[in-house]
């Protein structure tokens, strides 16, 4: 159960050769939401229900916020046949009780009262988003089920088959949408949560699928067992909680900025478009985010290899911020925001400041990504959590004050609270950062 290098030299190809796969499962999983907004689009009533769709996407994605760093969880701590079966323990009691969750907030009383009294959806929306909250159900059980295996994967060198596993997805979910999109009625938003929760059901039973060698391996490898202990449900938790509260946290700024871009000037048209600029920024955030576990895994347990995944990462950082910069200051934006995305001409000008001040975003992305790992390599996942707690309370307050004080159009306000609370989050996990690295090398 070793890591990909051994004694050998750690060279830029290497790490892109491991890197590649990931990225490309990012990659992958990035063009979901732009494809999803344009066959949305192009359905009746594209401005409701693409407004629904970005609600129910950002309110599922709270519930599955807990689970969403099982994957770097897999990566650091299986390391043998007791480690695996402590791990799938927790994964399994935390995906149950997120998927309880996900029901008790399907229930009409308290999710009216959630999107309605508190948020201040139109009614027509709101109804829109519950039924596709309900289609999401399995959201994030399923998540939690293929993340903890895919962490396997990537812990024994096998990021291959984390991206035929997303490429599995890809397919259901273009299946499923387009065979609801040619031969039922349902809402956009509906087709949209139905091909979500269906393809992710379809990747996470081909990531257990994909692992099941490996797990043959590790069950039957005595000698580890023999001389490994158990890794307590309690040591688990304590390493785990951290990073669940930093998803929480990270997610859980969405109701907030919806109940504040709801308040806002031009918030339906805000709603409609946000979705479409940060899933479309999300194509170039998925190669910063694809890092973490690369960092995990190949750095070294003495950070031996820390220049090299340095190297990477400025160079990572510099391809991905320069790109998304060159088309959002240029007319190439139009091809993708009216021509692949079916925004209107004026939804399409209307998205177009957020998605500049977005530009910028990826670089930071693959900072974080940089930070988080070397954090989690040392467990200190408090520190994690503290500089998530950092970016969320600095894009709260940047988003009141430029909706409340500066009367901002929400899109907007939204982009540059998320901008200048990822720069906080940044710069406070750099001190802990740099001292772990000079500790270590």
């Amino acid at each position: 159960m070793n890591q990909l290098h051994s004694e050998q030299p750690l060279t830029q190809k290497d790490i892109f050769k491991f890197w590649l796969p990931l990225a490309a499962t990012w990659l992958m999983m990035s063009l979901e939401g732009p494809y999803l907004a344009a066959l949305i689009a192009r359905l009746p009533e594209p401005k409701f229900n693409l407004a629904a769709y970005g609600v129910a996407f950002s309110l599922a994605m709270i519930v599955e916020a807990p689970i969403i760093m099982m994957m770097s969880a897999s990566t650091a701590l299986v390391k043998d046949y007791k480690s695996f079966v402590a791990l799938r323990k927790f994964n399994y009691r935390l995906s149950l009780a997120l998927t309880f969750a996900m029901i008790v907030f399907s229930i009409s009383p308290v999710f009216y009262f959630v999107t309605e009294d508190l948020i201040g959806l139109p009614h027509n929306v709101a109804y829109l988003t519950h039924l596709s909250i309900i289609i999401l159900i399995p959201w994030p059980g399923a998540i939690g089920y293929r993340r903890f295996y895919q962490g396997i994967l990537i812990r024994n060198n096998q990021t291959r088959f984390v991206a035929f596993g997303t490429l599995i997805r890809l397919i259901s979910m273009s299946a499923v949408a387009l065979l609801l999109y040619l031969f039922t009625q349902i809402p956009g938003a509906a087709v949209g949560a139905s091909a979500l929760s269906s393809a992710v059901i379809m990747e996470a039973l081909a990531s257990r699928i994909m692992a099941n060698n490996l797990l043959k391996k590790i069950k039957s490898d005595i000698s580890s067992i023999e001389q490994t202990s158990e890794l307590s449900q309690k040591e688990i938790f304590t390493f785990y909680y951290p990073l669940a509260l930093t998803s929480i946290l990270t997610l859980g700024v969405q109701p907030f900025v919806t109940f504040f871009v709801g308040q806002s000037r031009n918030a339906l048209e805000s709603f409609a478009v946000l979705p479409v600029v940060t899933s479309f920024v999300f194509i170039f955030r998925g190669l910063g985010l694809s890092y973490q576990e690369v960092v995990i895994a190949l750095i070294g347990d003495n950070f031996e290899y820390a220049p090299q995944i340095k190297s990477f990462a400025i160079k990572l950082a510099s391809i991905t911020a320069g790109t998304l910069i060159i088309i959002a200051f240029s007319p190439l934006r139009d091809l993708w925001l009216e021509g692949v995305s079916g925004l209107s001409q004026s939804l399409a000008v209307f998205a177009h400041l957020p998605l500049m001040i977005m530009s910028f975003f990826p670089a930071m992305t693959v900072l974080i990504s940089f930070e988080r790992a070397i954090l989690v390599k040392n467990k200190h996942t408090k520190t994690i959590t503290i500089g998530t707690a950092t970016e969320f309370i600095s894009i709260i307050i940047v988003l009141g004050i430029c909706i409340k004080y500066f009367d901002l159009v929400g899109a907007v306000a939204a982009t540059i609270a998320f901008v200048i609370g990822r720069m906080a989050a940044c710069a406070y996990l750099f001190p802990p950062v740099l001292k772990a690295l000079n500790l270590k090398t």
